[in-house]
């Protein structure tokens, strides 16, 4: 269900202090008919993999469509991420997407990802793509700083799955025009887990008391 609608621009959504209960935009507000077709979260120093999908590529790490909390329309751009807790303890996470976009050029793309643990703001972050030229494939790599976690926030986001969320919120200038939401449970992690692990593999390695 979309929340009703009002003025959208970054300065709002900079300012939110917690998540949104709805949507801030139709999935019609993608005008310039972005599609997003290949993502991965990997540790920024050693490489290492944690999350994998998309066109052409061997699955590493889980994810699903959270239908839990929204009708079949939305629960498109509501995915439920299961990821190792060593990625709460990583000081630069980088992530990698690769997009398409229409036949209309798209000016200063931004994104604002805003991520919550329990309601409570833990951190913030601001990209700037630039321009994309139509009918093009794009890739944006994106490096995060993560602000450093004290261990019993971290136990607590462990202890307490799905209770992570973000907001992605997506401009082109200062029209919102894609809004997606994410919940994360972080599990430990057997000895000697291989990087490049299957979903199903990944359910029966991680999923450990």
């Amino acid at each position: 269900m979309m929340a009703k609608r009002i003025a959208i621009g970054p300065k709002h959504v900079l300012r939110m202090s917690k998540p949104t209960k709805g949507f801030l935009c139709s999935l019609s507000s993608n005008v310039y008919n972005i599609e997003f077709v290949k993502f991965a979260i990997r540790d920024d120093a050693s490489k290492r993999v944690f999350f994998e999908m998309g066109h052409g590529v061997s699955m590493v790490g889980s994810s699903d469509v959270d239908c839990d909390n929204f009708d079949d329309d939305d629960c498109s751009r509501a995915i439920k991420y299961t990821l190792s807790e060593d990625v709460l303890r990583l000081p630069v996470v980088s992530t990698s997407l690769t997009f398409t976009v229409g036949e209309n050029p798209v000016a200063n793309l931004r994104m604002i990802e805003r991520h919550y643990f329990q309601n409570q703001l833990v951190k913030s972050y601001d990209f700037s793509f630039g321009f994309c030229i139509p009918l093009s494939t794009n890739s944006w790599d994106a490096i995060y700083d993560v602000p450093p976690l004290n261990e019993d926030i971290i136990q607590k986001m462990i202890e307490n799955p799905f209770e992570t969320v973000s907001d992605s919120f997506y401009f082109v200038g200062d029209e919102l025009i894609m809004h997606n939401k994410a919940r994360y449970q972080y599990v430990k992690e057997k000895k000697n887990w291989v990087e490049h692990t299957s979903a199903q593999e990944f359910a029966s390695l991680a999923m450990i008391d």
